[in-house]
């Protein structure tokens, strides 16, 4: 579909290792998809993938850090790296962050909890942020994008980057 319209990356939450997920068992998908990829012509659109994915259980792969995790991802042929919370809404770890960076040289973006109230926090330790409760009415993912939501997120973004700007 990314192909078809002219998109430039799909995000892929079960690139590496298999987990249990909510929707169920996941397994790992980075040789199918990449196959997949070649053959129909789409190595323009970028697969960025998700480390130790929210609403998961990761039992399975306890003895693979999320650094590791990162790290095989890139060794995969992943081109970016998306670290989560636990849950929808919920921000990553700090300490998760700067592992998935110690571990790997893709870019690393943020893919859950991100809001105006904690960008400072992060602004510096990630590549990328992508954003979606904290766009919605009432932060809930179910509902319609808020526009005075995403503006205070646009001023509060500014704000951050003009600090780190000049200093």
């Amino acid at each position: 579909m990314a192909h078809a319209a002219g998109l430039d990356f799909i995000r892929a939450e079960g690139f590496a290792y298999a987990h249990v997920a909510d929707e169920g068992w996941i397994e790992a998908s980075a040789a199918r998809l990449l196959r997949y990829r070649k053959m129909i012509g789409a190595e323009r659109v970028q697969v960025w993938a998700d480390v130790k994915k929210k609403h998961s259980a990761h039992a399975i792969t306890a003895d693979v850090s999320l650094g590791q995790t990162a790290e095989t991802v890139e060794f995969m042929g992943a081109d970016c790296v998306i670290v989560t919370g636990s849950v929808t809404g919920e921000a990553p770890k700090v300490a998760d962050v700067q592992e998935a960076k110690q571990y790997c040289h893709l870019p690393v973006f943020l893919g859950s909890g991100i809001s105006e109230h904690n960008i400072e926090q992060f602004y510096n330790e990630a590549d990328g942020f992508i954003i979606g409760s904290a766009f919605k009415v009432d932060s809930l993912w179910s509902n319609t994008i808020d526009p005075v939501r995403v503006s205070s997120f646009k001023r509060a973004l500014q704000v951050v980057g003009a600090r780190g700007a000049s200093g």
